[in-house]
């Protein structure tokens, strides 16, 4: 059997090659998807990114990428969303005023307030090593540890209206949703690319989901 392909959606947000080295290295194999084409035709998408919210979904919209990205959701093909990549599923930016985004998970983006809860000063952006603890059901969660330390370069993070589809949390002044998992969707705010053999291991866990679905 020929190895499982994952569209990696290039919309102009992020360093492509670090990701698709990385997934290739899981025993993915991984095609560029700079149109609605590639991504129809993908077993799984992979949305990475860096960058503005606003920015991320205009690159979207530029090629059709959006669409593409509804209608593989629509027919339940495994997501994995890597930091950006969370962020656009929803409904509501305010980086920059208020962008509408893909809208497929209810809530918004918000940045880190630079006091937390405690009235402690919060460095913004969060950038660094930190611990993610998973909790939930998901055919991922099954290929990962309870806990790992993932690297974070952020300002913005989710925030869900349903907590029930967060499955990974992470303490930064105050406590985050840094995982979703929502039908066909599992998104990270971290990059796994850049986390070492926790990265390594949660794409592997991608992989077999893919391969799973196929």
């Amino acid at each position: 059997m020929t190895r499982a392909r994952v569209a990696l959606v290039d919309y102009g947000a992020g360093n492509l090659r670090s990701v698709a080295k990385a997934l290739e290295r899981s025993g993915l194999e991984v095609e560029l998807a700079a149109d609605a084409a590639v991504v129809e035709r993908a077993d799984g998408v992979v949305l990475p990114g860096a960058g503005a919210f606003a920015d991320g979904m205009a690159g979207l919209r530029r090629n059709g990428l959006d669409e593409a990205l509804l209608k593989a959701l629509e027919l339940r093909r495994p997501y994995l969303g890597l930091c950006l990549g969370v962020q656009l599923l929803f409904e509501l930016g305010e980086e920059h005023g208020l962008t509408d985004g893909l809208g497929v998970v209810k809530g918004r983006v918000q940045r880190f307030a630079d006091v937390d809860s405690r009235g402690s000063r919060r460095r913004v952006p969060h950038i660094g090593w930190n611990e993610v603890q998973f909790s939930g059901e998901h055919p991922m969660l099954e290929h990962l540890p309870e806990r790992d330390f993932f690297y974070f370069v952020h300002s913005y993070r989710p925030v869900p209206a349903d907590e029930r589809i967060v499955v990974g949390r992470t303490h930064y002044g105050d406590e985050f949703a840094s995982v979703i998992a929502q039908d066909s969707i599992f998104a990270v705010q971290f990059h796994p690319e850049k986390s070492q053999h926790a990265g390594l291991r949660l794409l592997n866990a991608y992989c077999s989901w893919v391969e799973s679905s196929r």
